[in-house]
């Protein structure tokens, strides 16, 4: 970047976050701008890691405001510069924000995190450092041989690894993230993102309109989800049927539900409510809506609900059971699985019309070392998630005409209630408890009501940026906070697509006539249960809507929050679930695996993730996710094996 560049930016940064007189400073919060934290550097570090287009494009953001007086304007000034720009600046702005309130310093902490109320991450005990599993580390351009290669770890590729090996398959996993273990966690959100989400944390799809957080890394979104186990409703179940897939709504599939939820060591013994659920309670019996403790996959030996409050960013108790610890661990330490992480799968071979094997590329985490990977097999399953399954099958040539089509991601809208009182929301399950009042409304495309994980970045981040005041007065509010979503079970759905590298990109908006409906329901449930609950203030993560405040008309602000629009410069939009985009289903036409899990037009090759999914599950999709796996390793077994 130019020095006018640098400049420029560094003023945005403290515009974002100024220093701003105030009485009550004693940690000097107020007074503390965005480049006393070094957001600035950190933002220039992540700009020198893009690909030069989009360093081409920030670079040309930050011309356009120098050429608009940035540099000399007040700070209302360029308060209204960012205002006009509109949603071009939001990415970069919520960046700074992220940065500002997220990045620790030497000592492991943030200087904002005592107004924040937050500690920071649980004292952690010594922790052996010895790896369950070693990965395999190419030595130059490797070729293996195997029964089965699997192409992704998480809850549904693990599971199928481990299920296919201890039948004593030859097997091959080839994971485009990088192994990490208990030893790994510091339960610091910014590197948590870095090595264990995909993209590096949360990214938005290429529309701008959702924002999205996925695993990435062996075991994928298991190793960081928030561990709510919810069985496939009956409706599901019997709408997948209709897909086809017949024996999912009878017996045959309950012994899968029941052989993964028994596998998890799933239980409700280790949902400690701390006071983001208790007020959801408090607000759910007044209203008469229904309510329920969640069930976790989770060690009850190891449970500490201090530890457990950080799980998204990576547990390092060992009380998680995930995919990587329950069965992957066991795939290679007792049945010979290979490993090979950081190893992104370029597409898959055939020979005579059906599956071969796979080549990738693998790549030494520190970059200074790569090789290409070809693993010979005649089974390939493809378990990348529903973000990159497609793109595999796209590069690939093969799959048919739905490939990446029918993209579901349970679009979640987000308020926040202002109950007076620190609640400690960091500490405790993230997801302990849900209110499933409408879960069935709209012939079961309805919506959960669900808590979130604590977090000062993102959350900072999340918060529209309107004034540098506004904005660090939300912040300084920010122990009094309970956050509510609201998960809808959508009935319209998005795409994955590829660009010209290869690369994929998810195109998601919110238009259908019921997802819009179930939508602005949940909006208006989410401010309804906050009020019931006690909160003084309540405020929806949008853009353009003012917070509710105690004694003001609350079903005009209900209206207002309403008329949001469910877009980019909208309500902010989040999933954390992504299904679909490669589903089974009788008509090829439609689906792309027929209704066991193979392709339709390339024998050998299943779909083994949730991208499988005929329809959305209404539901946090693992034990799903699992569950189908478990049948398609089944039929895996029985037919090809």
């Amino acid at each position: 970047m130019t020095p006018e560049q640098t400049q420029v930016l560094r003023l945005l940064c403290d515009t974002v976050v100024p220093s701003m007189d105030h009485p009550d400073d004693a940690d000097g919060f107020w007074s503390r701008r965005a480049t006393d934290v070094g957001a600035d550097l950190g933002v220039l570090a992540t700009i020198a890691a893009m690909p030069a287009g989009q360093q081409e494009a920030l670079g040309g953001l930050l011309d356009a405001l120098g050429a608009q007086g940035f540099a000399t304007a007040s700070q209302q000034q360029r308060e209204q510069i960012l205002a006009a720009l509109g949603p071009v600046a939001a990415p970069l702005t919520s960046l700074i924000l992220l940065l500002t309130y997220g990045m620790p310093d030497v000592t492991g902490r943030n200087p904002n995190w005592s107004r924040l109320g937050y500690p920071g991450p649980a004292a952690r005990p010594p922790l052996p450092g010895k790896r369950p599993i070693t990965p395999l580390r190419p030595n130059g351009d490797t070729e293996l041989d195997a029964d089965v290669v699997v192409i992704g770890s998480g809850a549904g590729g693990g599971l199928i690894a481990g299920r296919l090996a201890a039948t004593g398959a030859r097997v091959v996993v080839l994971e485009a993230g990088r192994y990490r273990s208990e030893a790994d966690f510091r339960h610091l959100e910014l590197a948590a993102y870095q090595q264990s989400y995909r993209r590096g944390g949360p990214t938005p799809t290429a529309d701008q309109n959702i924002t999205l957080m996925a695993g990435a890394g062996l075991g994928g979104g298991t190793v960081i989800n928030w561990t709510n186990c919810l069985r496939t409703t009956d409706r599901v179940r019997g709408q997948w049927a209709e897909h086809g897939l017949t024996d999912v709504a009878t017996v045959a599939f309950d012994k899968h539900l029941d052989a993964v939820w028994r596998e998890l060591s799933v239980t409700d013994q280790c949902s400690e409510f701390n006071r983001a659920h208790e007020a959801m309670r408090r607000g759910a019996r007044a209203l008469g809506w229904s309510f329920a403790t969640a069930y976790r996959n989770w060690d009850e030996k190891r449970h500490d609900p201090l530890v457990a409050g950080g799980l998204g960013f990576g547990d390092w108790s060992g009380a998680k059971q995930s995919t990587l610890k329950v069965y992957l661990e066991p795939a290679v330490t007792q049945h010979d699985a290979q490993v090979i992480d950081g190893c992104r799968v370029e597409r898959i071979l055939t020979a005579n019309g059906r599956a071969a094997g796979v080549v990738g590329r693998w790549s030494r985490e520190d970059g200074t070392a790569s090789a290409t990977v070809t693993v010979r097999a005649p089974i390939v399953v493809v378990a990348a998630g529903a973000l990159e399954t497609p793109g595999v099958l796209l590069r690939s040539g093969i799959g048919g005409p739905a490939v990446g089509e029918y993209l579901r991601l349970h679009p979640c809208t987000v308020t926040l209630g202002d109950y007076e009182t620190d609640m400690k929301g960091w500490w405790g399950p993230p997801q302990a408890a849900l209110v499933d009042e409408f879960a069935a409304d709209d012939d079961g495309y309805g919506f959960l009501m669900e808590s979130v994980q604590y977090t000062t970045g993102l959350g900072a981040s999340s918060m529209p940026f309107t004034t540098g005041a506004e904005h660090k007065q939300a912040m300084a509010d920010y122990r009094r906070y309970a956050s509510f979503i609201g998960l809808v079970r959508d009935h319209g759905h998005g795409r994955v697509t590829v660009d010209d590298s290869g690369e994929t990109a998810a195109w998601y908006s919110l238009e259908d006539e019921t997802d819009v409906r179930s939508s602005r329901r949940a909006v208006e449930a989410q401010i309804r249960l906050h009020h019931a609950a006690g909160a003084r203030g309540i405020r929806m993560l949008g853009h353009g809507v003012p917070a509710w405040s105690a004694g003001e008309d609350l079903e005009a602000f209900i209206g207002r929050a309403s008329e949001v629009p469910l877009r980019a410069g909208g309500a902010v939009l989040f999933s954390a679930h992504q299904m679909g985009s490669c589903r089974m289903g009788a008509d090829p036409a439609t689906s792309v695996a027929d209704t066991r899990g193979e392709l339709h037009d390339t024998p050998g090759v299943w779909i083994g993730d949730g991208s499988a999914f005929p329809t959305s599950s209404g539901t946090n999709p693992m034990i799903t996710i699992m569950a189908l796996a478990s049948r398609t390793a089944e039929h895996i077994s029985q037919t090809a094996i």
